[in-house]
């Protein structure tokens, strides 16, 4: 059996964990089943971002007649788009090779899976097997796949992914019509896409409205842009079946209330009603690991597994999908492993305060605890609401109380002591704009809260008993790089400034 110091699953956030444990001049090891970079580079944030710039360019321009400017219709340069987004997928190329030169770094293309607890082998994409490898340090950053529903039909008439989308089915041109199968971040931000790009969008929704995690109010503000946009909106839908006929593809479904059944149909399916972990593919019932019963993999507030020695992070955990959320946990791990930190100056996660943005038009952000979350809370509230039409910004940019179509911002926060709770926001650059309260919310004294309590090294269970704190000063560099930002944002030009520090903080 070949031994490493460390082994990394996944090439997504994992990649700051190995990068920090070669700078130690550990033995390392990295497997990769596709493409390097993970979700994020090659099918997710990045791409899907080029796109969306896109797409709120040309809704810009389309609406700029509210503060005087007169333009023609804006149309997408498909060539012109496609080859910023492939540029950007194709630095997964650049990055494979870069790893590929390490010295201290082996390099595993294919898929891992566990022989026991601590035990690797991969399947290797050119064919056979390694032999199998362990390590002192295992982490896995395996990440997810687009969840495919059980549908008649739906395999044999077939479908868009994600993963499909960027790689062998990307279309040679905008789609002339599209059913979007998913209303949550995913299915809005594409639905806002192709109907910029003129694309028929039919968006159907299993949940009794968009978004479901916003603010009720958020989620009916967005179905009404999107049906101002020419998109086609229905919702608590239960998807019976698909067929093909006369060259397009026909989805029935069933009103969830009253069983209303109606089809509608398009050239093309987008799947987009969520992800699913790939830990079916680790085999993890080999091992000693637990999942619940979706099959995530349960951590606790330090990133440990069931199995001492071997952590979990990004997707796959699932404590939210943002590859914000995983570089976070990524420099945690990378904090406490391998910058010669002691148990005292450990830091540990928390999820209370995970920024979400959806890149639809106009942006969704929200930090904290929506306004019901807060009262079932038991919190008594006082809550503040700021609309664009009152500022002088929001007016110089067309808003007007007059206006059908709403963007604002609404803060949450505890009655009793002035402590805010929640900030949710829908408008434009609201991805910016939750900035400044995702830092404050997550500034000053921080005590250590335990997550699956059961899952706890010695070092863990000590810490705990400790009640162990972290006092993170609003002034201070470090609290600043110890507070997420939501990506991909422009927050992110600002306040990755850390990075570019001419001295090493102290």
């Amino acid at each position: 059996m070949k031994t490493y110091d460390v082994i990394v699953i996944g090439t997504g956030a994992g990649n700051i964990i190995i990068e920090e444990a070669m700078k130690k001049g550990l033995k390392c090891a990295q497997i990769e089943k596709g493409k390097f970079g993970g979700t994020c580079l090659t099918r997710g944030c990045i791409p899907t971002k080029v796109m969306v710039s896109a797409a709120d360019m040309i809704r810009e321009i389309d609406e700029a007649k509210k503060i005087g400017i007169k333009t023609s219709k804006s149309e997408v340069d498909w060539n012109v788009l496609s080859e910023r987004v492939w540029n950007k997928i194709d630095e997964s190329n650049d990055l494979k090779n870069f790893y590929l030169k390490e010295e201290n770094l082996e390099v595993y293309e294919g898929t891992a899976y566990f022989l026991e607890d601590k035990v690797i082998q991969v399947a290797l994409n050119t064919g056979g097997k390694s032999e199998p490898i362990t390590a002192d340090k295992i982490f896995i950053n395996a990440g997810g796949r687009t969840k495919v529903q059980k549908i008649e039909g739906l395999e044999e008439t077939g479908y868009l992914t994600s993963e499909t989308f960027f790689g062998e089915k990307y279309p040679r041109k905008p789609y002339e019509s599209i059913i979007i199968m998913g209303g949550g971040p995913i299915g809005t931000e594409f639905a806002h896409v192709f109907s910029a790009f003129g694309t028929k969008v039919t968006l159907v929704q299993h949940n009794v409205r968009l978004l479901p995690k916003e603010e009720e109010s958020i989620s009916h503000v967005i179905k009404q842009y999107m049906e101002k946009f020419g998109v086609e909106v229905h919702l608590n839908q239960e998807p019976l079946s698909v067929r093909m006929e006369n060259g397009k593809k026909i989805l029935k479904m069933e009103e969830r209330t009253t069983g209303e059944v109606k089809e509608v149909f398009a050239d093309e399916i987008l799947l987009a009603s969520g992800i699913v972990p790939n830990s079916d593919l680790l085999h993890l019932e080999n091992t000693s690991i637990q999942m619940d019963k979706r099959g995530w993999i349960l951590t606790n507030e330090f990133l440990e597994t069931s199995v001492e020695g071997v952590w979990a992070l990004g997707d796959i955990n699932g404590k939210q999908q943002f590859r914000h959320k995983a570089n976070y946990e990524a420099d945690i791990l990378a904090h406490n492993l391998f910058m010669d930190k002691q148990p005292e100056e450990f830091r540990w996660a928390n999820y209370e305060l995970v920024p979400a943005v959806t890149f639809c038009y106009p942006q969704v952000a929200h930090i904290g605890l929506t306004e019901k979350e807060a009262e079932q809370r038991g919190y008594e509230l006082s809550i503040g609401i700021n609309h664009y039409y009152e500022t002088a910004k929001g007016y110089g940019l067309g808003f007007e109380q007059k206006d059908e179509l709403d963007a604002y911002a609404k803060l949450i926060t505890d009655a009793k002591t002035g402590k805010m709770l929640g900030m949710h926001i829908v408008g434009p650059q609201a991805s910016v704009l939750i900035q400044s309260y995702l830092n404050l919310m997550n500034a000053g004294l921080q005590t250590i809260h335990p997550i699956n309590e059961e899952i706890g090294s010695a070092v863990t269970k000590d810490l705990r008993m400790k009640k162990l704190q972290r006092n993170l000063e609003p002034s201070k560099l470090s609290t600043v790089r110890e507070t997420m930002v939501p990506h991909p944002t422009l927050s992110e030009v600002s306040v990755w400034t850390y990075y570019h520090m001419d001295k090493k903080e102290p």
